[in-house]
């Protein structure tokens, strides 16, 4: 048996594992794969959380039970479809997204999967509308994958309304390859500042999924 080197490196980028992986997971069924075909062929642009995104979605909110998840960045309904699967039948998802054209992708999505009912879709800018739901509040999982120039007032918001042992989950936590880059733009500076008041901020026990795009993941704490 090969020897594990002791010094482990962060993220696998095997192409041929990445394959394997996929085969036995099977991350992605025929309902997710018509959401993302559809969404493109309807003019959203092909941004989706990728197949294990989802998948990790999925189970990580199976994991801690969520009922009442929160989802910032709705794009055609392929992340918001993987959130549901997760709850119960009581289960509900408030999903936040700017332009009317993703929103009406979206509606199809949540109405082909049999979740039409429990997914309530609030157009607009979601800094101004998640007000709208504080009422209903602790939540139990918030899902961030939208502006990113906005991700740390996202942040804050989580911070204030999840509960305790609640989860916050962002997408692209890497900045696309650039979060580390002093000359980095100002929303990538923005990712930067998120993921430094997730890590230090004292609210949240934190960690990295590896995936391509970086999937930062943090339990509330207090």
């Amino acid at each position: 048996m090969p020897a594990s080197p002791e010094e482990k490196g962060f993220g696998q980028g095997d192409p041929a594992l990445a394959r394997w992986a996929e085969k036995v997971f099977q991350p992605e069924d025929e309902v997710l794969r018509e959401i993302r075909e559809r969404s493109v062929r309807e003019g959203l642009p092909a941004i989706a959380v990728g197949k294990f995104d989802g998948l990790h979605l999925e189970v990580i909110a199976r994991a801690i039970g969520a009922a009442k998840c929160v989802e910032i960045g709705t794009l055609g309904g392929y992340s918001g479809v993987c959130l549901l699967r997760a709850m119960g039948e009581k289960g509900v998802l408030h999903t936040f997204e700017l332009s009317e054209k993703h929103a009406q992708v979206a509606r199809e999505s949540f109405r082909k999967a049999g979740f039409a009912k429990r997914a309530h879709l609030h157009v607009g800018p979601a800094l101004q509308m998640l007000r709208e739901i504080e009422g209903e509040a602790p939540f139990d999982l918030v899902f961030v994958d939208a502006d990113k120039g906005s991700y740390p007032a996202y942040l804050a918001w989580a911070a204030k309304h999840l509960r305790e042992r609640g989860v916050i989950l962002a997408d692209n936590a890497f900045g696309f390859g650039e979060i580390h880059r002093a000359d980095a733009s100002p929303e990538i500076k923005a990712l930067a500042k998120f993921n430094e008041e997730l890590a230090r901020g004292g609210r949240f026990r934190t960690t990295m999924i590896p995936t391509a795009e970086g999937l930062a993941m943090g339990v509330k704490i207090r």
